[in-house]
């Protein structure tokens, strides 16, 4: 599991890159549109049909959507009045459900990434105490080899004479 999160990150750089590069590749011209205030006290639905215009409920008029300002100033048209892309569609509602959506989306993406950067600890821990489990059991494994090599060279020594209950007892013969 090392390099999850890593991954997990390229991924989403790599759709995120992929998405906006589909979008610069869709741009086609198209022939000149009719300006949005030859439409004013139409429809809805022929106002709608160029997606730079933004209809006005109350004043039935068609406008140029204000692209320097995020949102259309209230002299303009008020929120609620707004209709952008759909006639049906409330564009204060869609600012809204857009920013929900959006927020959502964000904290998802914080929890997945969160929970792969724990997952990818937690495989670490695992590793680390399996190897700290072998090394355990090399150094138990190493203990009774060393204990049995002992015994044996003890048992050669006892064999031939030259084994002492006290290695360090004194010599008599100067």
């Amino acid at each position: 599991m090392p390099g999850l999160c890593g991954a997990s990150v390229l991924v989403f750089t790599f759709i995120l890159h992929g998405i906006t590069a589909a979008e610069a590749q869709a741009t086609t011209p198209s022939p000149a549109p009719v300006p949005c205030a030859f439409r004013s006290n139409t429809s809805c639905s022929e106002c709608l049909q160029n997606v730079t215009c933004l209809w006005c409920i109350p004043t039935q008029q068609c406008i140029d959507y204000p692209v320097r300002d995020i949102l259309p100033d209230k002299s303009v048209c008020p929120l609620s009045d707004a209709r952008w892309g759909l006639c049906w569609v409330n564009f204060q509602i869609l600012i809204i459900a857009m920013s929900v959506l959006g927020g959502i989306l964000l904290i998802a993406l914080i929890v997945f990434l969160l929970f792969c950067c724990k997952c990818e600890r937690i495989g670490n821990k695992r590793e680390d105490a399996k190897a700290e489990r072998q090394a355990r059991a090399r150094k138990a494994r190493q203990k009774v080899r060393r204990t049995e090599m002992q015994m044996r060279h003890d048992e050669i020594r006892q064999k031939y004479g030259l084994a002492t209950d006290n290695p360090y007892s004194r010599m008599d013969n100067h």
